[in-house]
């Protein structure tokens, strides 16, 4: 055998390698939430009119790293994605809740076209929360989530 073939070890990729792709030409699956994460902060400065050079100098993060972020291929600590909404004049909560927004459309998208995964017989966390309360446990109370 040679030393190639022996140093050759099986490689699981960070991203599944899609079967065929979804509606869109986009892979099936759950997307990942640093690709929404660097879709929201990529949208928000671009609505700015900022460039990535100035944002990375507003929240003293490295351009190429400020860069990965956007395109998903970093997952960023929270210090980092606070720093880069309050550069874009945000709160973390801002883009987080932005984020959110969008995993849920693309999980709504995704189970009325009936992609592979989508809903799968799993009720939404959603339809699973109980009514807003008041009381001891804060504004939600007790939050039961459904798999």
């Amino acid at each position: 055998m040679s030393i190639r073939a022996t140093n050759q070890a099986d490689v699981i990729p960070l991203r599944p390698v899609p079967t065929a792709p979804g509606p869109s030409g986009a892979p099936p699956g759950e997307p990942l939430w640093r690709d929404l994460v660097g879709e929201v902060l990529r949208r928000e400065r671009k609505a700015q009119g900022r460039t990535l050079k100035e944002m990375s100098e507003a929240s003293r993060i490295s351009l190429a790293y400020l860069s990965e972020v956007e395109r998903g291929r970093k997952e960023a600590s929270s210090e980092v994605l606070a720093a880069a909404a309050r550069a874009l004049g945000l709160t973390l909560a801002d883009v987080l809740a932005l984020a959110g927004e969008r995993l849920v459309s693309l999980t709504a998208a995704r189970s009325r076209t009936g992609a592979p995964g989508a809903a799968g017989g799993h009720r939404s966390v959603r339809t699973a929360l109980p009514a807003r309360r008041t009381g001891p446990a804060g504004p939600m109370g007790g939050v039961l989530l459904a798999a």
